[in-house]
């Protein structure tokens, strides 16, 4: 049988561009890491919902294997850990509708989690060790990033609330962007499409704590209870349940940032929206993934950065491009310089909406236009 990692990693060789700072697509093995801090008295409760859960994932495809281990300095504070074949097809079942229901049990006897994702680098000892790092799919070499971290979150509103959607989400004042001695927010960047809202935000520093501070903000709570009515997946933000489920199902994880050898600090920055067809998600992230590699490549793209968020069938790419949009070729722009790629594309999109018939300059225009979000606002703090 044919694990996701393998559709989705296929042969591709895992030394990646030297301008490619994150991706999932290099097929090395994952190492997730997940520090829990359980209620007191609540250990039995947490041990039988973790023997649920290892239960299920177990049969999950791309798992291999979990341990479960106790602080011997602190019995509530827990840690379980588990290997994957590669990261795609972990990320495929975390953001499923099956694993909020797997976890479900371990929240009402934990009081924090958090979640750690590596890829395997090297390891020591046992026979696998001598082995050629590319058979036992390591990172062959580390990834220079640029100490930015990229999240994005995404959620549909009711069909003809759009424009209130748009004013709500615009009109507020932005956070203190200093959240601690170490941690800053950069930017937030926040795009409509039809009635899917997309936001964006560039964190220096711990983005869980990012993401509590501004949680905190009045001005943000504010926003967030305004456009609660217009929301199509209800939510109560005063419980803390509701809340969670919300905000688990609205994560958008960066899979792919990629950024080219030539910066320019005027760069306009869009966001195109590729709704995928069923099952496809993953698939059509990594082949956007090659193209903006490619990209970074030429001296002649416009695409100076790019970034992409894939969660089940819907795909974002966020990108920095010189010139703006208008004065770009809409092929540069989508990344596809021949016809055998816009026909790649297309078969994996849902609603491509492109003419085989027109012309090829045409059928790009359209596939831009189709793709484009509509920018509400992008705000970046000083020295960002």
């Amino acid at each position: 049988m044919t694990t996701t990692s393998e559709r989705v990693a296929g042969s591709r060789a895992q030394q990646a561009s030297h301008h490619v700072s994150q991706s999932v697509f290099d097929g090395s093995r994952l190492r997730v890491v997940l520090l829990v801090d359980v209620h007191d008295g609540a250990h039995q409760e947490f041990l039988d919902a973790y023997e649920q859960l290892c239960n299920q994932v177990a049969s999950v495809p791309g798992h291999v294997s979990d341990q479960l281990c106790q602080s011997i300095e602190n019995p509530s504070q827990w840690l379980i850990t588990s290997e994957w074949e590669s990261a795609p097809p972990f990320l495929a079942w975390v953001n499923s509708e099956e694993h909020v229901r797997m976890v479900e049990p371990l929240h009402s006897c934990v009081r924090d989690t958090r979640s750690l994702r590596f890829h395997v680098v090297r390891e020591t000892g046992g026979p696998a060790a001598d082995a050629d790092p590319a058979e036992r799919r390591l990172q062959t070499a580390p990834r220079i990033g640029d100490g930015v971290i990229r999240h994005a979150l995404t959620f549909t509103v009711k069909p003809g609330s759009e424009e209130i959607v748009a004013k709500i989400l615009s009109d507020y004042a932005s956070p203190e962007p200093q959240v601690d001695d170490t941690t800053r927010l950069c930017r937030t960047s926040l795009f409509m499409h039809g009635n899917r809202v997309v936001r964006a935000i560039e964190v220096r520093g711990d983005l869980l704590a990012a993401l509590r501070h501004v949680a905190r903000q009045p001005e943000v709570r504010a926003v967030e209870e305004a456009i609660n009515p217009h929301l199509e997946q209800d939510r109560d933000l005063d419980d803390p349940e509701s809340a969670r489920v919300f905000f688990t199902r609205a994560a958008l994880p960066a899979v792919h940032h990629v950024m080219a050898g030539r910066q320019d600090p005027q760069a306009e920055r869009y966001a195109l929206y590729y709704p995928a067809r069923p099952d496809l998600g993953m698939k059509l992230a990594e082949v956007l993934s090659r193209r903006d590699e490619a990209a970074a490549e030429d001296p002649r793209s416009p695409v100076l950065r790019s970034t992409i968020f894939q969660r089940d069938d819907v795909v974002v790419r966020l990108i920095d491009v010189r010139d703006g949009l208008e004065a770009a070729d809409p092929a540069q722009i989508l990344g596809l310089t021949d016809s055998a790629q816009v026909a790649e594309l297309t078969t994996l999109l849902d609603d491509a909406g492109t003419d085989t018939t027109a012309s090829k300059d045409a059928g790009m225009a359209r596939l831009l236009d189709i793709a484009r979000m509509e920018l509400v606002t992008d705000r970046r703090s000083p020295d960002a």
